[in-house]
């Protein structure tokens, strides 16, 4: 196993692939943000927990293979949170830009709140079996306060999918509650229907 630079830090776990699995993984990466020196009401612990929720609930609604897990990879290099959600369904991609949500309806704003909160995201095939990983980035400063990004213009063509101008909105501490479930479902990739 190749060792890691002493400032890396890495959890990585599967999950089943339904809504427990979801809010589990949610909460385990935000234990695992605490113990790694981000407090549960720290900006960086609620936008990382935020887009945790995000990407696993799409990994469960539209990832989802009857008999087949998803796995969550959370990784901290330098001043670098990276976390990253592999299913095993290849089909069914996320749009490299997030579509404006219809106004009235109650779902469709998953990838918006990542693409607003990480400094950078994007989808990758997986290598070596079916599926994909949905990833985002999310940099901090050296004192654990998640940085205030200018986001430069991306080439065409480029593997990010984050290609837009936006301010990242604060991540609140109401979005942190276990009843995320009840709100809204965020992100309809797919077909647009729930």
């Amino acid at each position: 196993m190749p060792a890691h630079p002493a400032s890396e830090r890495e959890f990585t776990m599967r999950f089943t692939s339904t809504p427990r699995g979801a809010r589990l993984a949610r909460r385990l990466v935000s234990h695992r943000l605490n113990d790694w020196g981000h407090p549960y009401t720290t900006a960086v612990n609620e936008t990382l927990t935020l887009i945790t929720a995000e990407l696993t609930t799409n990994a469960v609604r539209h990832g989802h293979v009857p008999g087949r897990d998803f796995h969550v990879q959370l990784t901290l290099a330098e001043d670098t949170f990276r976390i990253e959600v592999t299913d095993t369904r290849a089909e069914k991609q996320p749009p490299s830009a997030p579509p404006a949500p219809d106004s009235v309806s109650e779902s469709g704003r998953g990838l918006l709140l990542v693409a607003a909160l990480a400094d950078d995201w994007g989808v990758t095939a997986r290598p070596a079996a079916p599926g994909k990983t949905v990833w985002a980035k999310l940099r901090v400063s050296t004192g654990g306060h998640a940085r205030v990004r200018e986001v430069p213009p991306r080439p065409a063509g480029s593997a990010s999918a984050h290609a837009h101008d936006t301010e990242p909105f604060p991540a609140t501490s109401s979005l942190r509650r276990d009843d995320l479930e009840s709100r809204p479902q965020a992100s309809s990739y797919g077909d647009g229907r729930r």
